[in-house]
């Protein structure tokens, strides 16, 4: 073998196909790191929205089966522009939770799934311009988002800790709180203490930990498992698709920033992998695919679409860079996908095991928006301005339902600012990063 073909199958190199030895273990650590943020935003959607059992059996199919195809789509480009041709996993994403939860619960799935459309539109048009619109979105205003979409998640990860409704019997019991703090402590303990794949499967195996405590304790219902089917095919337009204008609008705005999101992870992804930042094409097929997915992805009943910060970690550190890797971790969701009775299995975990294994994750993301603010080591009064009231006014007005509803606002106003405080908070920042003169700190660090 010569030199030239040992590099191509290297795991360390973007083309070839190292040994199954290799490509297998390191594309399930991909898979072990991924599952957890695929499934759940669509039980959590599921539960707000009132779904049945076999509907939300269908949007875990759907959404497995989805992740599956956007990766590829990112590792095999379409007529080399939709598409990153990088090392990423993309798939359903928690960072679209509470606008999807806001939407859900005022105007039901079918409102979701067409302002899903819409913003997939938005995303690829940001795609085709990226270079022109990034000045608008700095590490300031990403993080800032990214910092309100943390915290707006972490009521929804207590409400499931708690047992998820006031409906379940088992909602604020002993019982509950008892597998959510098993689950947490699992979750913290395999973090912090651990190395290799207990580290890097933390949320998977304390949540395995958690549905076994669930199930000794009598909370899961195994009743869904049995009438699903063990292979098909996902269904065109399973649910109606609506349009709301105002639901639309919200949604779009998240959209925006979900794209500035995957920049960042792009850009993780080459420098941390590659030694090397990523073209505007490698930046633009990436947010493209994401939007196009998003516009497919509704017409099957799945959710939006995102890069996986997650996964980008795992290539930081051990370097794999190589596409037979990552296609193999799709290929292992896309056949889970396609057996309903894997999806049903999947959603008799209980929701106080969901919450107790998300709040790390909702901490993670709260951790990451305050990461990109100080990125630069320079914490300015500017920056806490533009910090400090886009959050309060976002999250206040939320945590005041009806102060848009009087008189003179009209509804869809409410449903604009008033349901999400990720929009209120993004378009916030922006506005107040474009205003507000920078200090000579900043202009100092900008300048470097």
């Amino acid at each position: 073998m010569t030199h030239s073909s040992a590099q191509t199958a290297s795991v360390f190199c973007f083309t070839g196909v190292p040994p199954l030895g290799q490509t297998i273990p390191l594309g399930l650590q991909h898979v072990v790191a991924a599952v957890v943020g695929v499934i759940t935003p669509a039980m959590i959607i599921s539960g707000t929205c009132g779904l049945k059992a076999a509907e939300e059996t269908l949007m875990v199919q759907v959404s497995l089966i989805l992740t599956a195809v956007a990766t590829l789509l990112q590792l095999f480009p379409l007529f080399r522009r939709i598409g990153a041709r990088l090392p990423v996993v993309m798939g359903i994403s928690f960072a679209y939770v509470p606008t999807l939860t806001a939407i859900g619960g005022q105007f039901g799935l079918s409102t979701i799934l067409g302002a899903e459309i819409i913003g997939g539109c938005v995303a690829i048009v940001f795609g085709i311009f990226v270079k022109q619109i990034r000045i608008f979105f700095p590490p300031l205003v990403t993080g800032t988002v990214i910092f309100t979409i943390g915290l707006s998640l972490y009521p929804t990860a207590v409400r499931y800790m708690a047992g998820g409704s006031a409906d379940s019997p088992w909602f604020g019991g002993l019982r509950s709180w008892s597998v959510a703090l098993i689950t947490f402590g699992v979750v913290v303990f395999l973090n912090h203490f651990t190395r290799g794949i207990w580290r890097l499967g933390a949320l998977l195996f304390g949540m395995i930990v958690g549905y076994l405590t669930a199930l000794c304790f009598g909370i899961v219902d195994l009743s869904k498992v049995g009438p699903a089917a063990w292979f098909a095919l996902p269904a065109v337009m399973p649910f109606r698709i609506e349009f709301v204008p105002a639901a639309s609008v919200s949604l779009a705005i998240v959209y925006v920033v979900n794209a500035v999101q995957t920049i960042g992870d792009l850009s993780s992804t080459t420098m941390g992998g590659m030694e090397r930042m990523p073209t505007d094409r490698e930046l633009s097929g990436g947010i493209v695919a994401q939007g196009l997915m998003s516009i497919v992805g509704a017409f099957f009943g799945g959710l939006p679409t995102a890069s996986y910060s997650q996964n980008v970690g795992i290539v930081t550190v051990n370097k794999v860079i190589n596409r037979a890797v990552f296609a193999f971790a799709a290929l292992v969701l896309l056949v889970a996908g396609l057996m309903p009775k894997l999806a049903a299995a999947l959603t008799t975990i209980p929701q106080c095991v969901i919450g107790g294994a998300t709040l790390s994750v909702f901490a993670a993301i709260t951790m990451t928006g305050i990461r990109m603010i100080t990125g630069d080591g320079v914490f300015t009064a500017r920056k806490s301005t533009v910090v400090g009231l886009s959050v309060a006014l976002g999250v206040g007005i939320t945590q005041v339902p009806g102060c848009l509803a009087g008189s003179g606002f009209p509804d869809w106003v409410t449903t604009v600012f008033g349901s999400s405080s990720v929009v209120v908070a993004t378009l916030m920042t922006i506005l107040l990063n474009l205003i507000l003169p920078k200090d000579r700190t900043e202009r100092k660090a900008e300048e470097k």
